[in-house]
Protein backbone atom coordinates (compact mmCIF):
# COMPACT_ATOMS: atom_id res chain seq x y z
CA UNK A 1 0.00 0.00 0.00
CA UNK A 2 1.82 3.21 -1.02
CA UNK A 3 0.32 5.07 2.22
CA UNK A 4 2.20 4.76 5.37
CA UNK A 5 -0.04 2.55 7.79
CA UNK A 6 0.65 2.36 11.39
CA UNK A 7 -0.98 -0.95 12.89
CA UNK A 8 -2.12 -0.14 16.43
CA UNK A 9 -3.96 -3.51 17.34
CA UNK A 10 -4.83 -6.50 15.02
CA UNK A 11 -7.87 -4.84 14.45
CA UNK A 12 -6.61 -1.00 14.10
CA UNK A 13 -4.64 0.99 12.51
CA UNK A 14 -3.63 4.69 11.71
CA UNK A 15 -2.40 7.03 9.02
CA UNK A 16 -2.01 9.99 7.63
CA UNK A 17 -4.37 12.30 5.36
CA UNK A 18 -6.12 9.82 2.83
CA UNK A 19 -7.83 10.84 -0.60
CA UNK A 20 -10.54 9.06 -2.52
CA UNK A 21 -8.11 7.42 -4.80
CA UNK A 22 -6.87 5.73 -1.71
CA UNK A 23 -10.43 3.76 -0.59
CA UNK A 24 -9.89 0.98 -3.02
CA UNK A 25 -6.14 0.57 -1.67
CA UNK A 26 -7.20 0.45 1.50
CA UNK A 27 -10.16 -2.20 1.10
CA UNK A 28 -7.70 -4.10 -0.62
CA UNK A 29 -5.31 -4.26 2.26
CA UNK A 30 -7.95 -5.81 4.40
CA UNK A 31 -9.70 -2.75 6.10
CA UNK A 32 -13.61 -3.10 6.94
CA UNK A 33 -14.32 0.39 7.73
CA UNK A 34 -12.26 3.85 8.04
CA UNK A 35 -13.25 6.68 10.39
CA UNK A 36 -11.99 10.50 9.28
CA UNK A 37 -10.81 11.98 12.12
CA UNK A 38 -9.65 15.36 9.79
CA UNK A 39 -12.35 18.23 10.05
CA UNK A 40 -12.98 19.45 6.31
CA UNK A 41 -10.38 22.03 5.28
CA UNK A 42 -8.52 22.09 8.12
CA UNK A 43 -5.60 22.19 5.71
CA UNK A 44 -7.09 24.27 3.23
CA UNK A 45 -8.61 24.23 -0.18
CA UNK A 46 -6.19 21.38 -1.30
CA UNK A 47 -7.53 18.70 1.26
CA UNK A 48 -9.80 16.10 0.08
CA UNK A 49 -13.69 16.89 1.54
CA UNK A 50 -15.00 14.16 3.76
CA UNK A 51 -17.96 13.46 1.41
CA UNK A 52 -15.77 12.59 -1.64
CA UNK A 53 -13.76 10.33 0.73
CA UNK A 54 -16.90 8.50 2.16
CA UNK A 55 -18.59 8.08 -1.39
CA UNK A 56 -15.02 6.66 -2.89
CA UNK A 57 -15.36 4.20 0.32
CA UNK A 58 -18.57 3.10 -0.47
CA UNK A 59 -17.84 2.43 -3.88
CA UNK A 60 -14.93 0.76 -2.48
CA UNK A 61 -17.18 -1.55 0.26
CA UNK A 62 -16.18 -0.04 3.25
CA UNK A 63 -17.93 1.43 6.13
CA UNK A 64 -17.22 5.12 7.18
CA UNK A 65 -17.66 7.74 9.69
CA UNK A 66 -16.79 11.07 9.70
CA UNK A 67 -15.81 12.24 12.95
CA UNK A 68 -14.05 15.72 12.94
CA UNK A 69 -11.73 16.03 15.59
CA UNK A 70 -10.17 19.63 16.06
CA UNK A 71 -5.83 19.09 16.90
CA UNK A 72 -5.24 19.86 19.97
CA UNK A 73 -8.81 20.09 21.60
CA UNK A 74 -10.02 16.69 21.67
CA UNK A 75 -13.00 16.14 24.22
CA UNK A 76 -14.31 13.34 26.45
CA UNK A 77 -17.21 13.46 24.18
CA UNK A 78 -14.99 12.66 21.44
CA UNK A 79 -13.39 9.58 23.14
CA UNK A 80 -16.63 8.35 24.08
CA UNK A 81 -17.61 8.51 20.40
CA UNK A 82 -14.67 7.10 19.25
CA UNK A 83 -15.00 4.07 21.35
CA UNK A 84 -18.52 3.55 20.27
CA UNK A 85 -17.01 4.03 16.74
CA UNK A 86 -14.11 1.08 17.40
CA UNK A 87 -16.77 -0.91 18.77
CA UNK A 88 -19.57 -1.11 16.25
CA UNK A 89 -17.29 -0.59 12.73
CA UNK A 90 -16.52 -3.92 10.67
CA UNK A 91 -12.91 -4.52 11.61
CA UNK A 92 -10.32 -4.60 10.84
CA UNK A 93 -10.54 -0.62 11.03
CA UNK A 94 -8.07 2.36 9.41
CA UNK A 95 -8.62 5.99 11.46
CA UNK A 96 -7.22 8.77 10.00
CA UNK A 97 -6.49 12.84 10.00
CA UNK A 98 -3.33 15.32 8.97
CA UNK A 99 -0.67 12.96 10.38
CA UNK A 100 -1.73 10.13 12.48
CA UNK A 101 -1.10 11.25 15.71
CA UNK A 102 -5.03 12.40 16.52
CA UNK A 103 -6.20 9.35 15.72
CA UNK A 104 -3.69 7.54 18.03
CA UNK A 105 -4.37 9.81 20.97
CA UNK A 106 -7.97 8.71 20.58
CA UNK A 107 -7.28 5.49 20.42
CA UNK A 108 -5.03 5.51 23.29
CA UNK A 109 -8.07 7.54 25.46
CA UNK A 110 -10.67 5.75 23.98
CA UNK A 111 -8.62 2.28 25.34
CA UNK A 112 -9.10 3.73 28.88
CA UNK A 113 -13.06 3.92 28.88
Amino acid sequence: MSVPINALTEDFAVAPQLAPENMQEVADAGFRSVIINRPDLEGGPDQPLSSEIMAAAHVAGLEVVYQPVVSGAMTHEDVVQFAQNMNTLPAPVLAFCRTGTRCTHLFQAASTL
